[in-house]
């Protein structure tokens, strides 16, 4: 076992961090709740910059290997522990694995375990049991498979997807997603700019970002960071320049940067005050113009020639950058989103134009709050066509695009350059 690295003041310089990550698991596992609740909650607030990305990054990477985590130390586990003390050994473990220095990661849980007195009987338990996993080392880590899914969403997408492609999307999120920007103007010149490539379709991919407010062009507002996949909705409209077009359920706000950079007047809407706060900072640091408005979307009226609905989801699509997402929640309210969703279509098309488009849009991997959405909408509405050819755009794979007209991602897409998050969008066109 390594025992170099960590002096004794260096254990505890790391011990703060991670009974800040430990504190995430806790709250996340345990009590149902999201990473962006807690740290907008000011969870890590009273951590230094570099200990809070720390403790976030700890238990960020965690959650992502969970499954792997829990199969590297089963095999020293009579029992299962209580939580409290199998967090500290899921902790304690991907430290280790990731070349930590042993010594100062057992003294740090042994520590934290120990605080607690209700677990501190099983300090012994965690000093033994990291032992064990160093002298395993990152080799056996390494041979082991990617982390499932917990049972309860990996049943689902395999009926959904089968079991191969559901294995395809978990190789996928067990790695750190790159970070993909969209650029305010020319590509080129950001990807040159920042260090990075750009994608087929126009996004411009970057492997090693570092902090995101020091890359080339972020006070500039050159660019946003955006998924490419969250991107391609608005492509689908094609060229906006002078429409009116609204953009309901919009924060974070990426979508209507893309629609006022294009030349779109933009009246985004969201019911979350603080949410478009942040939209309108966006717009600010960017330098672009748009409508923001408060509001429940079904208190929007009016008439424009696009709507661009961002439908609430399972958010499901977005675990490769969202590894909490699984934990912090259980499904259980995935049956009042989907009725809120076709409601929310329903209440969309009455906002158009005669002719006018509807992009309805979710981060969903579940058919239910994609496929079968528009479906059920065509069948409600006989007179809506679907707009297949707005899905012929640069960087679309025809594989892609689905029987009833609409274009679905999944995280195994490009999987050779990082993936991408699971989306589902359609364009919908109101008879004229």
């Amino acid at each position: 076992m390594n025992q170099t690295g960590d002096s004794k003041n260096g254990d505890q310089m790391g011990l703060a961090p991670r009974r800040a990550a430990h504190h995430l698991l806790q709250e996340v596992i345990d009590d149902g709740r999201l990473m962006s609740e807690l740290l907008g909650g000011g969870a890590l607030d009273h951590l230094a910059p570099d200990d809070r990305a720390r403790a976030q990054r700890l238990a960020t990477e965690t959650l992502r290997m969970l499954d792997r985590a829990d199969r590297m130390l089963k095999p020293f586990l009579a029992k299962e522990p209580p939580l409290y003390v199998r967090n500290a050994l899921r902790l304690g473990t991907l430290e280790i694995v990731q070349g930590a220095a042993a010594y100062g990661v057992v003294n740090s849980y042994v520590e934290i375990v120990g605080r607690n007195h209700h677990t501190a009987r099983l300090k012994g338990l965690v000093n033994a049991v990291l032992r064990n996993v160093a002298d395993l080392g990152p080799e056996a880590w390494d041979k082991m498979p990617a982390p499932l899914l917990p049972g309860w969403l990996r049943q689902p997408l395999v009926a959904a997807w089968g079991r191969a492609d559901v294995a395809a999307m978990e190789a996928v999120q067990a790695t750190t997603p790159p970070l993909d920007l969209t650029p305010k103007g020319d590509a080129q010149a950001v990807a040159a700019a920042v260090g990075g490539t750009v994608l087929p379709t126009g996004s411009v991919r970057i492997g090693d970002a570092g902090q995101v407010t020091a890359l080339p062009g972020y006070e500039a507002g050159d660019w946003w960071v955006q998924d490419a996949a969250a991107a391609l909705p608005v492509q689908l409209l094609g060229d906006v320049t002078g429409l009116r077009v609204l953009d309901l359920c919009a924060a974070p706000g990426g979508k209507t940067m893309q629609l006022a950079a294009r030349g779109a007047e933009v009246t985004a809407v969201d019911s979350s005050p603080s949410r478009m706060a942040r939209v309108a900072q966006n717009l600010t640091r960017i330098g672009l113009n748009a409508i923001t408005e408060v509001a429940d979307a079904f208190d929007v009226t009016g008439a424009w020639d696009a709507v661009l609905l961002d439908a609430p989801c399972s958010a499901t699509g977005t675990m490769r950058r969202h590894p909490d997402l699984p934990y912090g929640k259980d499904g259980a309210e995935f049956g009042g989103l989907i009725d809120q969703q076709g409601a929310l279509i329903d209440h969309a098309l009455t906002l158009l134009h005669p002719g006018g488009r509807l992009v309805f849009c979710t981060c969903s991997l579940l058919p239910d709050e994609g496929e079968v959405q528009i479906e059920e909408a065509l069948a409600r509405h006989p007179d809506l066509t679907v707009d297949r050819a707005a899905l012929d755009r640069p960087g679309i794979d025809p594989d892609w695009i689905t029987p009833e007209g609409g274009l679905r991602l999944r995280p195994d897409y490009w999987a050779d350059i990082g993936g991408m998050d699971g989306f589902y969008m359609a364009v919908l066109t109101k008879p004229a």
